[in-house]
């Protein structure tokens, strides 16, 4: 008999009550339309039943989809406009290239091609404890263009190679001997995963509703494609990996710093892998491919009548694997993550955009801007103001999608008010939301699959968390501002 799952009452309760008083205690402020208002105690209690985990994110969006379609707040005087609009986030693109990103990097982990290359990189760099971490950088970052599951990334493929190489020193997390090279490791595997997270529009589920909601607050004024936010991040993110493992390697110096067995070790799984095979080096075409495509390549060389749309390069990949049979359709039918990332991203994506329609965002951040206006501040101070709320809010946020989806919206839209360049404070507000992940142990779905391994004590991991996040504001931000005026992106 299968063992009944409901909805965990004490979350669920917070939930609801969050929703009620919302909806029917709290005035309706002056300016706000009903049904925004209302719309708002339904999104509202939606984030507070994720963050407290009611129910699976997926379950939670579901009943979010329902109680918006039932109540109509996005248009009370239709049930079949309610319906249509309840449903309008499955329509958007962008969901299904992150959907069909993730059944894609599943060749990833069945062709063995992701332990390939982090063994491989490990076998050129491997011979001093720094060069090991540099390696586990370099093969995250090779992966996070089309891994668009960070935790994928960072906990599925990256993590077990670096729990290896730990073991394979002798440093263990149960034992006493973590200090030997395993902290280290752990510290830098996890924090690799905030930096590769922001490079890439496909390298995190959220980045495609940052890119909508940017382009949608700044009035379709500004186009933000895959190969502009990759160029945008490629220059602090270059200095974010480098500098990364050497902070954390200051702040907790392995007791191993030399590692000449470590290449060795990485051949001999190397020679248990076996010669490349033949579904991985399709693998690795269609990546290739994709990447070609994603970068916008074919219009270059052919013109703009070949620009190919990334949620159709996407589906152009995934078609690859299936007809060469890399993957199979019992595969896609199986991979709970990505149709699960689809659901909760449609209905948060659709919460969201009607919040937007209805002029609710547009109310907050005007009152978040006044009220920073009020404060005599340039837009230079009242931006930077924001982006530290934005970021280190973040300790309250068991979700960066959640967070992202409850705030961006309206901080960008504030700081747009205070008169901010919009490709600025989008980009900054952009590359933050994935930065801000290396705060706690539960700032994303990577974090409590690295820190559970065991190598790092909670007052280690939070000490390394905050002082990269101060490291990465300031390279992003300082070096970030400078080579994106370069760029001509403001």
């Amino acid at each position: 008999m299968n063992k009944l799952t409901p909805l965990k009452p004490i979350p669920t309760l917070i939930a609801v009550a969050i929703t009620l008083i919302i909806w029917f205690v709290i005035p309706v402020p002056e300016g706000v339309n009903p049904d925004a208002w209302h719309l708002l105690a339904l999104f509202v209690g939606t984030i507070a039943a994720i963050i407290g985990k009611a129910l699976p994110i997926g379950g939670v969006s579901i009943i979010a989809i329902a109680l918006v379609a039932v109540t109509g707040v996005t248009n009370p005087n239709s049930t079949k406009a309610a319906i249509a609009d309840a449903l309008s986030g499955f329509s958007n693109d962008l969901i299904w290239l992150i959907g069909i990103s993730i059944m894609v990097s599943m060749s990833l982990n069945k062709t063995g091609l992701g332990a390939r290359i982090g063994y491989y990189v490990i076998s050129l760099f491997g011979k001093k404890t720094l060069g090991i971490a540099y390696s586990l950088a370099i093969a995250e970052t090779v992966l996070a263009p089309v891994t668009p599951s960070n935790t994928a990334r960072g906990g599925g493929i990256i993590h077990p190679i670096m729990r290896s190489i730990a073991d394979s020193f002798g440093s263990k997390a149960d034992d006493g001997t973590a200090g030997k090279i395993g902290r280290y490791l752990s510290l830098v595997n996890y924090n690799i995963n905030p930096i590769t997270s922001a490079m890439f529009i496909t390298a995190t589920a959220p980045n495609p509703l940052i890119v909508s909601l940017i382009v949608s607050e700044a009035g379709g004024t500004h186009e933000l494609t895959w190969s502009m936010w990759a160029i945008a991040a490629f220059a602090p993110a270059l200095v974010s990996l480098i500098l990364m493992p050497l902070v954390i390697y200051f702040m907790y110096k392995p007791e191993i710093t030399s590692t000449p067995d470590a290449p060795n070790f990485a051949r001999e799984r190397l020679q248990q892998l076996g010669p490349i095979s033949l579904p991985e080096v399709i693998t690795l075409g269609v990546f290739l491919l994709l990447l070609l495509m994603w970068a916008g390549v074919p219009a270059m060389l052919f013109g703009s009548s070949y620009t190919i749309n990334a949620t159709t390069a996407a589906f152009i990949g995934l078609g690859i694997l299936l007809a060469t049979g890399v993957i199979n359709w019992d595969d896609v039918l199986k991979n709970k993550g990505a149709w699960d990332t689809v659901v909760w991203f449609a209905a948060l994506v659709m919460m969201a955009s009607f919040l937007g329609k209805l002029g609710l965002i547009k109310w907050m951040s005007l009152s978040v801007g006044t009220s920073i206006d009020n404060m005599g501040l340039s837009w230079v101070w009242g931006a930077l103001i924001l982006v530290l709320i934005y970021v280190y809010s973040h300790y309250f946020f068991a979700s960066t999608t959640a967070h992202i989806t409850a705030m961006f919206g309206a901080f960008f839209a504030a700081g747009l008010a205070l008169g901010a360049p919009p490709m600025l404070l989008g980009l900054t507000l952009a590359f933050s939301s994935s930065l801000m992940m290396s705060l706690t142990h539960y700032g994303t779905g990577t974090a409590p699959i690295i820190f559970g391994s065991g190598y790092a004590t909670l007052g280690e991991w939070w000490k390394a968390g905050f002082v990269m996040s101060v490291v990465n504001l300031i390279i992003w931000i300082g070096l970030g501002s400078i080579w994106w005026k370069f760029l001509g992106y403001w």
